[in-house]
């Protein structure tokens, strides 16, 4: 991984990339129960009508999104997820409270932050970080 040197300069968006990309390495060590049940939370949030996005990552693909993607779990739709997950997770562990990237509505952040404390709490000195 190799982060942009300009980013030494601004503490808060180096903190949003850095964990946004690290935690692509611990979606891959999940295992499919764990990325189901993220996939399972923004199904719901979307069924919803949630709106916004956590990043540009994740925004960017929910907006490339076509009709019956969700329900045909095409690889459109599981790259979002996956984003999702990578741009929350630096939502919810990195030092920025706001930024213009967080569009998400406050209940469905909520849900997300329950969402990460829930895996945390169940694995508790395992976590594939």
């Amino acid at each position: 991984m190799v982060l942009n040197g300009e980013l030494r300069a601004d503490a808060g968006e180096l903190s949003r990339i850095a964990i946004h990309e690290l935690f692509h390495f611990v979606w891959i060590r999940l295992g499919n129960p764990v990325r189901r049940s993220w996939e399972d939370l923004l199904r719901c949030q979307l069924k919803q009508g949630a709106r916004g996005e956590l990043g540009w990552s994740a925004g960017q693909r929910l907006r490339g999104l076509r009709p019956g993607d969700l329900q045909r779990r095409t690889r459109r739709w599981r790259e979002y997820v996956c984003e999702s997950f990578c741009d929350s997770a630096a939502w919810a562990f990195g030092i920025l409270r706001n930024h213009e990237e967080f569009t998400l509505e406050a209940a469905c952040r909520a849900e997300r932050r329950r969402w990460f404390a829930e895996l945390w709490r169940h694995h508790e000195g395992v976590f594939p970080i």
